[in-house]
């Protein structure tokens, strides 16, 4: 597997940072539009247990199955295996068929751009703030990169998104994980209460 150089800083203005990728002469590759993702595991969520998942990822323009590994949350700290498939449905029943199950369907909105060999997405999940999300050959283009657009590596997280969410409700990691709907709805009530009780704790 090769190891995923990715990097997110919450809380942007996604037009603000339209204006600075024109500027710095990033190209738009794709409009915002919606992602459907499903995130596979097998019943005794052993794959979880041991920092990684199936997801199975309709992104609007293909249909992508990505195994993840999350080691630790450091830039170098996730590995990655991805595929091109035909359809959600036809890889939902192969993955069925060898045992693994859907622990959860996700929404989000992307918009993506690229700077050189650099990709860069604005990222939008349900109920809390855009994020830009840097994805990079190396430490050095990264760092470039985020340097261009004003953005401090030191203030970056990796890694998966549950830390976002973190950053708005008192949840754990495991609570997000185990999510079965994360789409574009009324945010459930249990998880609002989470999100006073941080704002209350601040």
């Amino acid at each position: 597997m090769e190891t995923e150089l990715e990097a997110k800083w919450l809380n942007i203005d996604i037009e603000q940072f339209r204006l600075r990728l024109s500027e710095i002469g990033a190209k738009m590759i794709s409009s915002e539009r919606l992602m459907v993702r499903r995130i596979y595991d097998f019943p005794d969520s052993r794959l979880q247990d041991s920092g990684g998942w199936v997801r199975l990822r309709d992104e609007g323009y293909k249909v992508t199955l990505c195994y993840k590994q999350l080691n630790d949350r450091t830039l170098h700290g996730t590995k990655e295996v991805t595929v091109v498939v035909d359809s959600m449905e036809n890889t939902n029943v192969f993955l069925e068929s060898i045992g693994l199950v859907s622990k959860s369907l996700q929404e989000t909105k992307r918009e993506s751009w690229k700077l050189g060999d650099v990709e860069i997405e604005l990222d939008t999940w349900p109920w809390i703030p855009s994020f830009i999300e840097i994805e990079a050959n190396s430490e050095q283009e990264m760092k470039h990169v985020a340097e261009k657009l004003r953005l401090n590596l030191a203030d970056a997280l990796h890694g998966s998104v549950e830390t976002a969410y973190q950053a708005v409700f008192d949840v754990s990691e495991e609570e997000i994980i185990g999510m079965k709907n994360i789409q574009f709805s009324e945010v459930p009530d249990w998880l609002e209460e989470k999100r006073i009780k941080k704002q209350n704790d601040i």
